[in-house]
């Protein structure tokens, strides 16, 4: 066994503890991708010397090549992809056209994942609700359930997803949390929609509602041709895999074998780049800076996480955690605080190293119900504070351009994440764990 001393965790800690901190106490410096960068690089050198003098460069190695590159691939397909469609329009900004905008992103979210959904429908809800004056919650219950919970049910709606499909879950097999989704789908919006109702007959000025009847424009989508390679990259991800194409597993087979999914990604990437007009992806003011970002902070977490990963699973059976509720709640108190990514390797990494139940069903190598769990936390925390998911701070960066004033980090929490979300995470975990 592989032993790991417990002082080549500090770049992993110190990895998620600058994404926790940094944009809190040096939000400019933080800003540039190039700080990011160094600040990746600069822990992720030490671990992987750690590593490679210690006999173990052959995980390091399957971990960048075979977790971290798919992991930025697919992040980087659905963005171009989505960054590509266009949807523009002001109808009336009533609870109920709200309700239904909300609604069908939270249905997108799985399928073009949560990055790709709030892009593509944060700034429809914000033109049309520009002319009301009461809209902060409408953009909070939207980082809820577009960017955050609505991703449960394929591997591309969240990347936590995708990386416990790449440890062994089926794609399917996320569909089987469709009642937990449809549970906490139809609360939150029902709670959003009632809040809504309210604001708007209570509390709006009525020369607010009244320059909102009058400014109207009729809903457009542009770039459509970019659906049909959303449909590419849903089926690339669905059927490219060992499951239908053994010889993609086989480590002696040619490399583009082994990564015909990615390939095909970056076909679709370049394809939408090429077909897709320049107007559209000018009028989404989309940039390359997120994905950039996306791509520098993972190497970090992906380097670094590797020594952790190894020591978790050789020390699972003594961290005493062991029941489902637990890795539900631990999963998801680091993905509220830290990212949800390694929170769910971390987690699935110690139900790997757990003792094995004879009667359990095995997913991924380890108990469905485990795997649940896992996936639930990992997803539904994400939702607790800005940093908990990368779109989170993506939707308040643009709902702040637009002039909307949103709660401090703190502000969020004590003001939506634990009196809205916390309650319905707690009933949801006594109802279906």
């Amino acid at each position: 066994m592989q032993q790991i001393e417990l002082w080549a965790l500090i770049p992993f800690a110190l990895m998620l503890l600058s994404i926790a901190i940094m944009p809190l106490i040096a939000e400019k410096w933080w800003e540039s991708n190039l700080h990011k960068f160094y600040v990746a690089i600069g822990l992720a050198i030490p671990a992987s010397i750690y590593l490679i003098l210690n006999g173990m460069g052959s995980n390091l190695q399957h971990q960048m090549l075979f977790d971290y590159v798919p992991f930025i691939i697919l992040l980087g397909a659905l963005f171009v992809v989505t960054g590509g469609i266009r949807i523009q329009g002001d109808i009336q900004a009533r609870p109920r056209n709200n309700l239904i905008i909300m609604s069908i992103g939270y249905i997108l979210a799985s399928f073009i994942g949560t990055t790709g959904a709030a892009m593509l429908m944060i700034r429809l809800l914000i033109e049309v609700n520009q002319q009301r004056k009461y809209k902060m919650h409408t953009i909070l219950f939207f980082i809820a359930l577009v960017a955050n919970c609505g991703g449960i049910l394929t591997p591309l709606g969240d990347p936590p997803l995708f990386l416990l499909y790449l440890r062994g879950a089926e794609f399917t097999w996320f569909m089987t949390l469709l009642p937990e989704w449809i549970f906490v789908g139809v609360v939150l919006l029902s709670i959003y929609y009632i809040a809504d109702r309210f604001i708007y007959y209570r509390k709006e000025p009525t020369e607010a509602i009244m320059a909102d009847v009058h400014e109207k424009k009729k809903i457009a989508i542009s770039g459509k041709i970019n659906v049909i390679y959303l449909l590419g990259i849903i089926l690339a991800v669905s059927f490219l895999n060992p499951q239908y194409f053994p010889s993609m597993g086989d480590h002696h087979a040619p490399i583009y074998m082994r990564y015909l999914r990615e390939v095909a990604l970056l076909i679709i990437v370049a394809m939408s780049l090429i077909t897709t007009k320049n107007n559209v992806r000018t009028e989404n003011k989309f940039s390359w800076e997120p994905i950039v970002e996306v791509g520098v902070v993972f190497i970090g977490i992906f380097a670094t996480m590797t020594p952790a990963l190894i020591y978790l699973n050789n020390n699972a059976a003594s961290l005493g955690i062991q029941a489902p509720w637990q890795f539900y709640y631990g999963a998801g108190s680091l993905s509220a605080f830290l990212d949800n990514s390694p929170t769910a390797v971390a987690f699935h990494t110690v139900a790997l190293g757990l003792p094995s139940v004879a009667s359990s069903t095995l997913i991924a190598g380890i108990p469905e119900i485990l795997l649940k769990a896992i996936a639930l936390g990992s997803v539904f925390f994400g939702a607790m504070t800005y940093i908990g998911n990368g779109p989170n701070f993506m939707v308040k960066a643009i709902a702040e351009q637009s002039g909307i004033k949103m709660p401090s980090f703190f502000g969020y929490m004590t003001r939506f994440s634990l009196i809205i979300l916390l309650p319905v995470y707690i009933i949801t975990q006594l109802i279906f764990l």
